[in-house]
Parts: C-alpha cells; sequence; structure tokens
C-alpha cells in the first residue's frame, strides 16, 4: 500500500534514540532516514533534554532492557521528560508499571501489567506477523498520532503485551485482543515494529514526528 504523506520539515526536529541495547537500532535509524529525519542514539541527559522528541526502542526481553536503562542513568531521566515521548516494541512495554517476562519493574509511565500472550490451538506464541490496528474508540480514531492508522497492517514479533484498554488507541488480536498503540499525555507506545511495516510504520512515525 502506498501512502503521500505531507511533507515534514526535518530542520524543525531534534529526534533522539535513547539507548536501550536494542539490536534493532540501525533499522529504526533507516525508517527516520527514509523521513529525512537523522536519529542519534544516546544516553547524554543534556541532548535527551534538548531534543524535540525522544524514542525508545527495543527488541528482546524486559529485564535485560531496563537493567541498560539503569545502568546509564536513563530509568531516572526518562519519567522526567516532557517532550513527547514513544517507546516500541520491549521500548513500549517499559513504559507500564510492570513486566511478568522476569517479573521486573518498568517505567511506570503508563498504568498497568505487560503479560505473556496466552497460546491455545492454531494461536503460537511468540507472535510472528501481520496484524491489523484497530481504533480503540472513535475518539482514539482522531489521535493525531493515530491519523491514517484506522485498519492498517503492522507488522509484529512479540511474546508479551499489555492486554488491558487503559489508555489504549488501538488494539490488534492473536487469540486474543492486546493493546497495540497507547498514549497518556506525552507518553506513547507501538507494539508493533514500525520500522519493519512498511508505509503503515512510515505513517506511525511520521504522525509522531509530527507532534
Amino acid at each position: 500500500m502506498t501512502d503521500t504523506l505531507p511533507a515534514l520539515d526535518a530542520s524543525r526536529i531534534r529526534l533522539v534514540l535513547l539507548d536501550s541495547g536494542g539490536a534493532n537500532l540501525g533499522s529504526v535509524q533507516a525508517a527516520f532516514a527514509r523521513l529525512g529525519v537523522e536519529a542519534p542514539v544516546t544516553s547524554d541527559a543534556q541532548r535527551i533534554r534538548a531534543a524535540t522528541h525522544v524514542l525508545l526502542p527495543g527488541v528482546g526481553a524486559a529485564g535485560p532492557a531496563m537493567a541498560r536503562l539503569r545502568a546509564n542513568g536513563l530509568d531516572r531521566l526518562i519519567p522526567t521528560l516532557t517532550q513527547p515521548l514513544m517507546g516500541i516494541c520491549v521500548g513500549m512495554q517499559l513504559l507500564f508499571e510492570h513486566s511478568v517476562e522476569g517479573e521486573v519493574a518498568c517505567l511506570g509511565l503508563l498504568p498497568g501489567r505487560v503479560e505473556r500472550l496466552p497460546e491455545s490451538p492454531g494461536v503460537r506464541v511468540p507472535h510472528m506477523g501481520w496484524n491489523r490496528l484497530q481504533a480503540a474508540s472513535a475518539e482514539a480514531a482522531s489521535h493525531p498520532l493515530m491519523v491514517g492508522l484506522d485498519g492498517r497492517h503492522a507488522y509484529f514479533v512479540h511474546s508479551y503485551a499489555y492486554r488491558g484498554d487503559a489508555n489504549a488507541l488501538a488494539t490488534s488480536t492473536h487469540g486474543d485482543p492486546f493493546t497495540a498503540i497507547a498514549a497518556r499525555g506525552h507518553v506513547m507506545g507501538a507494539q508493533c515494529h514500525p520500522e519493519r511495516s512498511a508505509a503503515t510504520g512510515a505513517r506511525l512515525l511520521r504522525n509522531f514526528l509530527s507532534l
């Protein structure tokens, strides 16, 4: 699917990727480069505070990712940020209060617990593949992060997710529904991999940079 996006004034954007140790940093940087935006990786507090947009990427497990954030002091810095902040995949999971994966305390910026996806006949975990994003409500569909996303397909690779409905903008279903996109004020999360979601992912990242 093609998507015609309005021009993005990259000169006004100072984006940083937080150093969470994820192996997908290069592909996330490439996705932003396709939008004409540089995405340096940093754990420097001054540079992060000066950014207009902050992205928390992540792959792998919640425990090691949180350990990396604690080691470089980002666990204390992230809750003090006020600019648009978005976590993707495990980065989204770290925004919640707790993950049952390793029973680890997370950042607590979004209420709720991240749980393992349930398995059932014909439903395998990890969940890997393309799934439809469905707006959680009419109000959610009008959120700036959701522009052009309702009904589109995104690519997922995960075994854990937030399965409640608090702050949900979009849900997806793998056996049971889970929250695919969430937002609470300036804090946002996407369980999918936008860097691997073609036009849908480009739209999501573009919407984030427009906030």
